[in-house]
């Protein structure tokens, strides 16, 4: 009788399930961690913006101007801007990089990838743009579409950035605007005011303000 509860007992009595395992707290920790950095990262702005790296974009814009000032054929004229395109970019973009390893940081963190993702569309509208107005001979359009459309992308890249770079970007627009209703004479002077002024000038606030 004895020996059937206790069967009975043991039947019914409910299973204990094994314990799952826990998480090592240095694990939580390192868990807890990542997830605090990937925020700051999503969260903070783009600081490698190059100041002095921008000053000598400014430079050589200015020589290219003085240069292209000097010619008078307007296939040679695009011709020196063309050519000042991607030494510009290339000394921004190494300049960048310089300055983001000195910081601790990557150029392509989330704040820098949204930075270059908007700034890129209207470059590259910009250059589509150039090669067709170019075949149209609407050279004179050329300068204030440049100065426009890279003032755009400085704006909405710099949404991402310190807050002089979209100030930079709205004088490029401005510029840019006024360009394209001024004489045609005076487009290679906007354009060395643009690139090369402007540059310089929010170069040289950028690299006081937050570093070079």
């Amino acid at each position: 009788m004895i020996h059937g509860i206790m069967g009975s007992l043991h039947k019914f009595r409910p299973e204990i399930p094994e314990a799952t395992p826990v998480p090592s707290l240095h694990g939580r920790a390192m868990d807890n961690l990542r997830f605090i950095r990937e925020t700051m990262e999503r969260a903070s702005s783009f600081t490698a913006v190059p100041g002095w790296g921008g000053v000598l974009v400014g430079v050589t814009a200015l020589i290219a101007a003085a240069i292209a000032a000097r010619v008078p054929d307007e296939h040679e004229w695009m011709y020196v801007w063309g050519c000042e395109l991607p030494l510009a970019m290339l000394i921004g973009g190494l300049t960048m990089k310089r300055k983001a390893t000195a910081a601790q940081t990557k150029v392509l963190s989330p704040p820098g990838r949204q930075f270059t993702l908007s700034l890129a569309p209207p470059l590259i509208a910009g250059a589509l743009l150039s090669v067709a107005l170019a075949r149209a001979g609407a050279y004179d359009v050329l300068p204030g579409m440049w100065l426009l459309l890279y003032g755009t992308g400085v704006v909405t890249g710099g949404a991402f950035s310190v807050k002089v770079v979209p100030v930079m970007g709205l004088c490029f627009v401005a510029t840019g605007m006024a360009a394209l209703f001024a004489p045609p004479e005076w487009n290679n002077s906007f354009l060395a005011f643009g690139f090369g002024g402007l540059h310089i000038l929010f170069g040289i606030i950028i690299a006081r303000r937050h570093g070079g």
